[in-house]
């Protein structure tokens, strides 16, 4: 969305309570005044747009998850425990692109762990999950998956079809980290026989796939 320089003129009582404002809500005065007029004058903005988005997430996985406040319009990160040694805690974390091309966002997993076994762990599930992902959208015909795995982390853009309302877009985002983090935990829980458990995780993803492509 474009945005161009303009000068106004603002009593000084207003200039400080837009500053205290976007200092607790960790925006610029510009962009909260630009939020302000948007809303009174029934314009769309990124942050709006952002907040509809996280707010049909949040209502998609409140019950399962513990979620995160957040300062950044743009971030949303929500928690949840492995039923595993110590219970190791897992954060999903998803940044959206203020103006979406080819991708909505970025979501990141990671575990909080000092165990160099589970960490080995989580990178052998997230390995074969790619490949999967990869795969089955690959046969769709969307070949710009593109993902990285690090230190204890997993990263993943989401993808832009351009097909998803504002509605869908936070449906299809909330589905996606419930379908997965179901599939790390069936991992976790029984990894000697994950080979039995796959095929079933598999046709639950493509089910999310015949409803949502993200």
């Amino acid at each position: 969305m474009k945005k161009s320089v303009y000068s106004l003129v603002l009593m000084d009582d207003v200039i400080k309570a837009v500053d205290e404002q976007a200092y607790r809500m960790g925006t610029s005065r510009s962009n909260l005044i630009n939020q302000i007029l948007a809303e009174h004058l029934s314009c769309v903005t990124p942050e709006m747009r952002m907040r509809e988005i996280f707010e049909q997430v949040a209502e998609l996985v409140s019950s399962s998850f513990r979620i995160q406040e957040q300062r950044s319009p743009s971030l949303m990160t929500v928690r949840t425990a492995l039923e595993y040694k110590y219970r190791p805690t897992i954060n999903y974390k998803v940044e959206l692109e203020r103006s979406p091309k080819e991708y909505l966002g970025t979501l990141r997993v990671n575990i909080r762990t000092q165990s160099a076994a589970l960490i080995t762990m989580f990178h052998s599930f997230f390995a074969y999950r790619a490949k999967l992902e990869a795969g089955y959208l690959s046969r769709l015909g969307i070949d710009d998956y593109s993902c990285e795995i690090g230190d204890g982390s997993f990263a993943r853009k989401l993808i832009n079809t351009g097909t998803l309302s504002v509605e869908q877009a936070g449906e299809a985002i909330g589905e996606y980290i419930k379908d997965l983090d179901h599939a790390v935990k069936t991992y976790f829980a029984d990894l000697n026989n994950f080979t039995v458990n796959a095929p079933v995780l598999e046709k639950k993803y493509r089910a999310l796939l015949e409803r949502y492509i993200i």
